[in-house]
């Protein structure tokens, strides 16, 4: 029988084919507000890395002098390199890595093609384990690389293919990364963590990853540009590059990874000793303000997902409720107008119930119209998005997922609207409309 309600609900919408229009136009565009939005902060408020958000911390220090005119009670937001290293090489943690931003310029020694710069990252070699990391050839580089400060990087399969070839595995081969050459020891294979959690100062929140990385000691002897933040509370002790790494500029972003969400305390604890040593040797004027960020804190702080978002968002929905009262009303226009079929049904024995299900079962079915029409509009709307801000093309898709969710909220929607009008085409009296025809 619900067979035959779906059946009877098509052909039902040809039946006043302007009201059946307006009402599917009322819910698809309703739908494709919300669709657009709800998609947008689903793909930014997202958890990017779950099962270890929670032991992942990024550590902020307050270095800035006591007389400092800042009033700002949070620490920067990134560290100093001496602070990097000496954490780096304290290891308190499971794993550690210190970085910072670097945008070489790659020489692939071929005439059909001339240098490029690419974005890259300068980080230890726990990076790629604390972060999932895939690899599609080789591995990281080796420890013994990142104390040497070796001349080795990884390359991400984008810079790989481009110079190399698709489908070549470059492991053991070399690339020149500015004036030097470079032994390729793995290849990164695609990997866009949403939203780039692990580099939200100097990259935007949704970019593609980095295309080729080095060990960070190396980075630093070859004083690769620091593509990223600079905030400096005191004169460089030397110019140039040099003065970033012995001076008192913050740079570094520096991440941690706990044996457990527990141990957070314990190393809130340590880096408060570690800055009271600092401050026997006259640094750390301030207080103690440590601060070791979950993932998702840290998210949160960078404020990755905009009150604009949200609002967009509670706007959309409050618009799909405007949407959902006009489809009531027209349902109930569509209902009223079929009082003689009512009663000819009841006469011949339907029950109100199987009258309920069977135009409830026809608001359903406007619903799935609109929700595929929905669905169009809303996929148009990302499409627009995409081409006007390439920042958020990895956020802006319809994923099935948040299609799934399109139809359903349609559908739901259309089900709500027909509640009362399915009520009211209940009420029919079956002797009173047989005698008035």
């Amino acid at each position: 029988m619900f067979r035959y309600y779906i059946a009877l609900g098509f052909r039902s919408l040809r039946r006043n084919p302007v009201l059946t229009a307006l009402m599917v136009l009322t819910l698809s565009v309703g739908v494709a507000a919300s669709m657009t939005t709800l998609t947008l902060l689903h793909g930014m408020s997202g958890d990017p890395i779950p099962h270890k958000s929670d032991r992942l911390v990024y550590v902020r220090m307050d270095n800035r002098p006591a007389d400092n005119r800042n009033n700002d009670i949070d620490p920067p937001e990134q560290v100093t390199h001496r602070d990097a290293i000496a954490l780096w090489e304290a290891g308190k943690a499971l794993r550690q890595t210190p970085l910072y931003g670097v945008s070489p310029a790659v020489d692939s020694g071929r005439d059909d093609l001339p240098p490029f710069f690419v974005d890259g990252v300068a980080a230890g070699r726990d990076f790629f384990a604390m972060f999932d990391v895939p690899f599609l050839y080789g591995q990281p580089w080796s420890a013994e690389d990142d104390q040497r400060g070796a001349s080795v990087a990884v390359l991400g399969r984008s810079l790989s293919e481009r110079v190399f070839g698709e489908g070549v595995d470059p492991t053991g081969k070399s690339i020149r990364l500015g004036e030097k050459e470079y032994l390729v020891t793995g290849v990164a294979d695609t990997w866009n963590p949403i939203p780039k959690y692990y580099r939200l100062i100097g990259s935007q929140s949704f970019d593609t990853s980095e295309e080729v990385f080095v060990p960070f000691r190396t980075a630093v002897a070859a004083e690769m540009g620091i593509n990223g933040s600079i905030d400096c509370s005191e004169a460089l002790p030397e110019p140039g590059f040099r003065g970033y790494v012995l001076g008192e500029c913050v740079w570094v972003q520096y991440w941690a990874e706990l044996e457990s969400a527990g141990e957070r305390q314990a190393y809130l604890d340590y880096l408060d000793a570690y800055t009271n040593e600092q401050r026997a040797l006259n640094r750390f004027a301030r207080p103690n303000n440590n601060r070791a960020h979950t993932v998702t804190e840290w998210l949160e702080v960078r404020n990755v997902v905009s009150d604009d978002t949200r609002t967009a968002t509670w706007l959309s929905l409050a618009f799909l409720l405007v949407c959902l009262v006009n489809t009531a009303g027209l349902l109930l226009a569509k209902f009223s107008a079929r009082p003689g079929e009512i009663g000819v049904r009841r006469a011949l024995g339907a029950s109100r119930r199987e009258i309920f299900t069977q135009y409830l079962t026809e608001a359903g079915v406007i619903g799935l119209v609109g929700a595929a029409t929905g669905a169009g509009l809303a996929a148009g709307a990302l499409a627009w998005i995409r081409k006007f801000d390439p920042g958020l093309d990895l956020v802006a898709r319809l994923d099935l997922p948040m299609l799934s969710l399109a139809i359903a909220l349609s559908v739901l929607t259309a089900l709500v609207a027909g509640l009362l009008p399915t009520w009211r085409a209940c009420q029919v009296v079956p002797a009173l409309q047989l005698k008035s025809q």
